[in-house]
């Protein structure tokens, strides 16, 4: 997963595949969970259509319900999808009870719950973006629950 914010960070420690964004999330996981929220592409086209997000599980029912406009350019459906999905995590994050963003080896964010169950909410994002499903207000709903 390409996170452009992220460049500068391993510039700043010299590219070690070790200090990547697992060791920014053990060393500073409110600094990385602020970043992560950032889903600016999103934010903005939501923003376009009078929707302004608020990392509530009310803003993901609103954006289930915007007509997919994006799917007219498909150099940006990746980019909105990789952020819904962010989103979709900051939500559950900021939400759930003992839900927290995790890194897997590869570098992809995941939020794992208090369950320990983990959710792929970039490919949960991505298939939002691409098709519809799964709605991310029915993905936030199954893993507040459990």
């Amino acid at each position: 997963m390409n996170i452009p914010f992220l460049d500068n960070w391993r510039k700043r420690h010299d590219g070690r595949p070790e200090a990547g964004l697992a060791a920014a999330v053990d060393a500073d996981p409110e600094g990385v969970a602020q970043m992560l929220a950032e889903c600016d592409l999103l934010r903005v086209r939501a923003g376009e259509r009078g929707l302004e997000l608020d990392d509530s599980p009310a803003s993901l029912a609103a954006l289930d319900q915007l007509p997919p406009r994006w799917r007219d350019d498909p150099e940006e459906l990746p980019w909105l999808g990789n952020d819904a999905g962010l989103y979709l995590g900051t939500v559950l994050v900021r939400n759930v009870p003992g839900a927290h963003w995790h890194i897997w080896p590869s570098g992809q964010p995941v939020v794992r719950l208090a369950s320990g169950r983990e959710i792929d909410v970039v490919e949960a994002g991505l298939g939002w973006a691409m098709s519809g499903s799964p709605e991310l207000s029915q993905l936030y709903s199954e893993s507040a629950e459990g």
